[in-house]
C-alpha cells in the first residue's frame, strides 16, 4: 500500500484525501475499497497485514491516516455523519486532529479507532464492528 502523503489534512480534506487513497488502493492491489460497509472488513485486514508484517507505528503512519480516513468517509458517505475539526480540548483527548460528528451530534475518532487496531488488533477493534455500533445507535436514538 502506498501512502498519500505526511500532511494530516483538516476536516475539509478528508474526503479528497480518502478518495486519493482509494484511486491509488484499487489501482494497484484491486482492492474492493467502495465505501461500503462490507469494505471495512478489508481494512481490518489490511490493518492486521501491517501490524503481523511487523511495521514499526511510525514507518506505516501514513498508511494508517489513509485508512483512518477511508473509515471516517464510509461514516460520512452511509451514516450521515460529518468531518470535524477537534477543538484543543478533543485533540487533547482523541490524540488526533479530525474526526466525525454523528447526526445526533456524537463526535468519533476513525483515525484513533484505525491506530487502536493496529496496536491491539483483536476483534474488539474492529473497523467493521464500530460503524455497525455506531450506526445501529444513531438509528435506536431517532426512532
Amino acid at each position: 500500500m502506498d501512502t498519500v502523503d505526511e500532511h494530516v489534512p483538516r476536516a475539509g480534506e478528508m474526503r479528497p484525501y480518502a478518495t486519493v487513497f482509494v484511486t491509488r488502493v484499487i489501482a494497484q492491489h484491486r482492492l474492493p475499497l467502495d465505501y461500503s460497509v462490507r469494505s471495512l472488513r478489508i481494512v481490518d485486514f489490511l490493518v492486521d497485514g501491517l501490524r503481523k508484517g511487523g511495521a514499526d507505528r511510525e514507518r506505516v503512519r501514513d498508511a494508517l491516516l489513509s485508512l483512518g480516513a477511508y473509515v471516517g468517509e464510509v461514516l460520512v458517505r452511509r451514516a450521515g455523519a460529518v468531518w470535524v475539526d477537534f477543538d484543543a480540548a478533543q485533540r487533547a483527548y482523541f490524540g488526533q486532529p479530525v474526526g466525525v460528528r454523528m447526526p445526533d451530534g456524537r463526535v468519533w475518532n476513525p483515525l484513533g479507532k484505525v491506530l487502536n487496531r493496529f496496536e491491539v488488533g483483536g476483534p474488539g477493534e474492529s473497523l467493521q464492528i464500530f460503524y455497525l455500533m455506531l450506526h445501529g445507535r444513531a438509528r435506536q436514538a431517532a426512532a
